[in-house]
């Protein structure tokens, strides 16, 4: 199985030393979104785990440590740059200090572990199409032969966001259109893979792939894995991503970024963190009385060959 650190929340950014100490426990508690009183363990051993997704905007709070995962784990990771400033993205630090700890982070794991993200594209009156492109350029030359390939989508609209984002600008087909064509040009010219994330249109005439961005193979190529041959059901309609099992909580990411859909609004993950225990083996609070607790499925994605190399505990180095 895969373990995703996390869709849900910035558990790298936020909340690391929890997240380090239930590698040393072996195990973590993950607390369903729909059925809240529904809670799964799952362990974080080699034997049970195939492979480790982090996505995370700072990478800079693990950097000392994260050689103590990926020498026992197999592990991919999507770090974010984008054009916004503390405007859109609050928490996130600027675009050049983000592009130095992706390099330290690279070097640390290795080029081959690591994505770009580059989403989602949005616009407003100051991140306009020729915006985009221009940073877009900036950090794919600062990043130049540092990352496996970059990701993109552009922003999907919420109702919310007509509260929380109301500067925001639909983007039409043509500005979709405009800004795919000058992303896969300048993917082109710096030679590194552009794809799309979720279902967004078909832009393969500019060089664009559309296959998910968390594959069986990505992340075997990766980590010298081999995978059985698996249909990879998505998060989403659209999502040709496999499936996973995500251990962070809605409406805990400190961020603050305007276009999340993952929290509620700005108030909700400042209560969330102040209820944050780095001993609890939930990421947030602890077990409460009504909860149903229930050992959750980890059968391997692994093929036979790559299985056997897996109960022996290789190293991923």
């Amino acid at each position: 199985m895969l373990i995703n650190i996390s869709g849900r929340t910035d558990i790298v950014n936020y909340y690391s030393e929890w997240m380090f100490k239930r590698f040393e426990e072996g195990y973590v508690l993950s607390r369903n979104s729909l059925f809240p009183n529904s809670v799964r363990r799952y362990e974080l051993t080699p034997e049970k785990v195939d492979c480790l997704i982090f996505g995370s905007k700072n990478f800079s709070p693990v950097l000392g440590r994260i050689h103590e995962i990926t020498e026992r784990f197999p592990a991919y990771f999507y770090y974010t740059i984008t054009a916004y400033g503390r405007d859109v993205e609050p928490g996130v630090p600027d675009i050049d200090t983000s592009m130095e700890t992706f390099r330290a982070l690279s070097r640390i794991v290795g080029s081959r572990r690591v994505a770009w993200r580059y989403d989602p594209v949005l616009l407003t009156k100051e991140y306009t199409v020729e915006t985009h492109l221009e940073t877009f350029e900036r950090i794919a030359k600062g990043l130049s032969g540092q990352f496996d390939r970059c990701i993109f989508s552009f922003v999907e609209m919420y109702k919310k966001h007509e509260t929380n984002f109301p500067e925001l600008i639909p983007l039409t087909a043509e500005d979709k259109d405009r800004i795919a064509e000058g992303l896969g040009r300048i993917a082109a010219r710096e030679g590194f893979i552009l794809q799309t994330c979720g279902p967004e249109a078909d832009y393969a005439k500019y060089g664009i792939h559309t296959s998910g961005c968390v594959t069986l193979d990505i992340l075997g190529r990766a980590n010298g894995l081999e995978f059985r041959k698996l249909k990879h059901k998505g998060f989403r309609k659209g999502c040709h991503c496999m499936e996973s099992r995500d251990i962070g909580a809605l409406n805990s990411c400190l961020n603050g970024c305007k276009y999340c859909y993952a929290n509620k609004n700005a108030q909700l993950p400042r209560e969330n963190f102040a209820l944050h225990d780095p001993e609890s083996p939930l990421l947030i609070g602890h077990l409460k009385p009504a909860d149903r607790l229930e050992d959750g499925a980890q059968k391997t994605f692994l093929a036979k060959s790559s299985f056997l190399g897996h109960e022996k505990g290789e190293a991923h180095g």
